[in-house]
């Protein structure tokens, strides 16, 4: 049901009732279900950073060193917005992975005294983790990086079609995104690839990250 959302739910006997409104007419309707799955996203809180007079765009915009627009504060996980060097964007990721990289390098960053992120062997390290997600769907999985994004030319190399294999999504000859569809221990692989220039096509993406 398009262009409606959902304004109540209530359980009536072993069902779930739902109160449906039309964004345009706003006349409501009762739908009977057996469940509901609520998938609702998230918005970032930002509040107090703003109230701080912090830079916030789409989450607190953070450096290299995972600092904001003052430079004793810092931000990381959900909530923090950093420049990734790889897909040449700014980059908000809501999970795991993300949460775990920022937040630790935060917090080396920090114990470090600030300056301009960790310093290592000698050196200072920028963040630049580009992390990947994923989720497991009864029988199904998949883990992903990059931009995985159905407006991208999609490259698909199935070892069982809509089972197991790799889809590549791609602009301009290079690889933006990869998505592991029941298949494992490819992500450093595919972060790599990521890395690389190009150009590709289905001939020499075919078997590169073996399923």
């Amino acid at each position: 049901m398009t262009g409606a959302s959902a304004v109540d739910c209530e359980t009536r006997g072993n069902k779930t009732v739902l109160t449906v409104r039309d964004v345009k007419t706003e006349a409501e309707r009762e739908v009977m279900v057996d469940g509901v799955v609520a998938g609702i996203g998230v918005q970032p809180n930002v509040e107090l950073a703003q109230a701080a007079g912090l830079e916030v765009e789409n989450g607190i915009r953070v450096d290299v060193a995972l600092r904001t627009s003052h430079e004793d504060i810092y931000a990381a996980g959900d909530v923090a917005s950093v420049y990734n060097s790889t897909l040449n964007q700014w980059l908000r990721v809501e999970h795991e992975d993300n949460a775990n990289s920022m937040g630790a390098y935060a917090g080396k960053a920090m114990a470090n005294g600030g300056f301009s992120g960790l310093i290592l062997a000698g050196r200072t390290a920028p963040y630049d983790h580009l992390p990947f997600f994923y989720s497991d769907l009864f029988e199904l999985g998949y883990e992903a990086i990059g931009e995985v994004d159905s407006r991208l030319e999609m490259i698909a190399d199935w070892k069982d079609p809509f089972r197991e294999g790799v889809v590549y999504y791609m602009r301009h000859g290079r690889v933006r995104g990869v998505l592991l569809w029941n298949v494992w221990e490819q992500v450093e692989a595919a972060r790599h690839l990521l890395d690389q220039g190009g150009p590709f096509n289905a001939e020499n993406l075919k078997g590169r990250l073996p399923a």
